[in-house]
This record gives C-alpha cells, sequence and structure tokens, in this order.
C-alpha cells in the first residue's frame, strides 16, 4: 500500500431521476461511488451490468469505458463534460420526479511510478453490498478523509495519508473474501493458501537470492507444482514476480528521493548498481536517474491537480 501512495478525491455527487445514465471514459482511472438513495446499473462492454442498490459501494478502475446510469437504453452523457460545466460539486440528472437515486462518486490518485500495480493487485470491479460491515466503515471513512482536506489541522497530511490506506485496506479486504479460483493477480494469490506464504516471504526478505525450489520447500509443495501453480494465478513465474516487485519499490524509493542509486539496489537485493540499472532501464525502458527525474515533475503536477479538484 505504501508504494502506490494513495490519495482520495471526492469530485461530484449526483442526483438523477427517471431516464439518466452518466458516461465515464476509459482512462485507467479508479473510480468509486456509492448509493445513498435508489438505484442504478453499473454497464460496461462485453459483462453483465451490475444492479447497484441503497447502500452499495463500486469501486471500478476505468481500463474500459463505462455507464452509470438508470437502464441499459438510457442515452449517456459524458462525465467529465458534465462536471466542466457545472456550476455545483452535485450533477442534475433526468427529467422526471420518479424513481430518485442520489449516488456519491470520486477517486483514488496513485502514484505514477506504480500505477500499473494497480492492474495486478484489483479486478475491474470491486462491489461492496451494503450488508457489508466494512461499507459502512468505508463511508465514514471518505468523509473523515474529505473533511481533513477541506479543513487541515495539526499533522493533516500523516492523517489523510492514513485515511486512504484504511479505506483502500477495507476495500481490498472485501474483494479477498469475493476472490474465486477464475481470478488472477495479487488477491487471487493472497487467497490461495501456497501463494500466500510465497509472497509474504518475498515481501518480507525481497533482498534475499529466493530460488524456487525454497519458496516451493516453504509452501510445502514439489517444485513444478509450486511453480505452475503460482504461474496460472500470477501469470508469470515466482522470480519474475520477485523481479517486478523489487522494481516497484525501487521506483518508489527514486520518486522519494533520499536515497542514492547505489543504496536502493543493494536494499531491493541486486549485488551492484549496474545489474540494477540494467535490470530497471530493461523493465521500466528507462535508467534509474531518468525516471527519478520525471518523478520530480509528476509530482509537481499531481499537487496542483489536487489543488484544483478541491477548490470545486
Amino acid at each position: 500500500m505504501r508504494i502506490l501512495r494513495p490519495r482520495a478525491v471526492l469530485f461530484a455527487g449526483v442526483d438523477a431521476s427517471g431516464e439518466w445514465a452518466l458516461g465515464f471514459r476509459e482512462r485507467n482511472d479508479l473510480l468509486f461511488c456509492w448509493v445513498e438513495q435508489g438505484q442504478c446499473l453499473a454497464i460496461r462492454p462485453d459483462h453483465q451490468p451490475l444492479l447497484l442498490k441503497q447502500g452499495d459501494f463500486l469501486l471500478i478502475r476505468a481500463s474500459t469505458p463505462f455507464r452509470l446510469a438508470s437502464s441499459n437504453s438510457a442515452m449517456a452523457i459524458d462525465s467529465e463534460t458534465a462536471v466542466a460545466s457545472s456550476k455545483s460539486k452535485r450533477l442534475q440528472l433526468g427529467s422526471s420526479d420518479d424513481r430518485q437515486t442520489t449516488l456519491h462518486a470520486g477517486k483514488f490518485i496513485v502514484s505514477a511510478a506504480n500505477n500499473d500495480l494497480l492492474e495486478e493487485l484489483l479486478p475491474q470491479t470491486v462491489g461492496i453490498s451494503a450488508s457489508d460491515p466494512s461499507v459502512g466503515r468505508i463511508r465514514a471513512l471518505l468523509a473523515m478523509n474529505e473533511a481533513e482536506a477541506r479543513l487541515p489541522g495539526p499533522a493533516s497530511e500523516f492523517v489523510i495519508i492514513r485515511l486512504v490506506e484504511l479505506i483502500l485496506v477495507e476495500i481490498l479486504r472485501s474483494g479477498l473474501v469475493s476472490i474465486n479460483s477464475e481470478k488472477k493477480g495479487l488477491l487471487a494469490g493472497l487467497a490461495d493458501r501456497y501463494a500466500k506464504r510465497a509472497i509474504v516471504a518475498m515481501h518480507r526478505d525481497v533482498a534475499r537470492n529466493w530460488t524456487v525450489a525454497e519458496l516451493a520447500k516453504l509452501c510445502g509443495v514439489s517444485r513444478a507444482g509450486f511453480a505452475a501453480r503460482f504461474r496460472r494465478i500470477f501469470g508469470m513465474g515466482p522470480i519474475e514476480y520477485l523481479l517486478r516487485w523489487r522494481i516497484a519499490l525501487a521506483k518508489d524509493e527514486l520518486q522519494n528521493g533520499t536515497k542514492t542509486v547505489a543504496e536502493i539496489a543493494f536494499s531491493v537485493g541486486f549485488g551492484s548498481s549496474s545489474a540494477f540499472s540494467s535490470a530497471f532501464t530493461r523493465t521500466v525502458g528507462c535508467s534509474p536517474t531518468q525516471f527519478a527525474r520525471a518523478c520530480g515533475t509528476e509530482a509537481t503536477e499531481a499537487l496542483q491537480s489536487d489543488r484544483t479538484l478541491v477548490r470545486k
């Protein structure tokens, strides 16, 4: 969670009635909404519509366009255009007084350095029913985050970081419960008793020179069986996963800017700066130094974007 550096922004509310639909572009943003009143459909291409009832919470990664709508046939207006042209933080949709629906929406903003981890960490959607105890905690934490952002107090930055981390942890815990055998990625791995042991061990001692045989022994299964199971869940072998995790930690340290390239290299398990630089360049597409320089520019732009969203 630390290397994602998440921030949460509530950017709009929706008061809708009758026939209505709000379209979201493909942005790979991590959006969320919860239904305060009424119900609506979350509609994605090539998927069955997901019915959201009063009190339900939805986390959705906009890697494909999607709509929130009163029905499958409702014509959608573009969400970005609607928010930009609205003089209020609440969008008014629909033209009749029946079937009132009230939504709250926002997005999680994560570090650009490791944004690709979201695809491995989360399925495209995580729906949490109103009957799930975590929904109340998520809404309360979001409200606290919004209040802290608008009226900062002592240590507000620290409080906001911890609140957002707690929000995502609650979502991940709920998503973990609903994982089935067809899902892939880190959540699925944590739900698998064998893969989980290997993941925890590698994360706990990332600099160790792990082998597939050692990890298999730790999990109590054969080397071949472990390797096949891990690949089926993650789409890659355990050593490749370890390399990607090391690079993710290195990207976070480079973005933080408090350690030298050599210090980072040794801390994540590389025997030399040159070995680290070669692996980093091969994986990321640029050198560690170039990456760190780019992160400085992106951090300034992200801060300006956050301030704009909070002022609206």
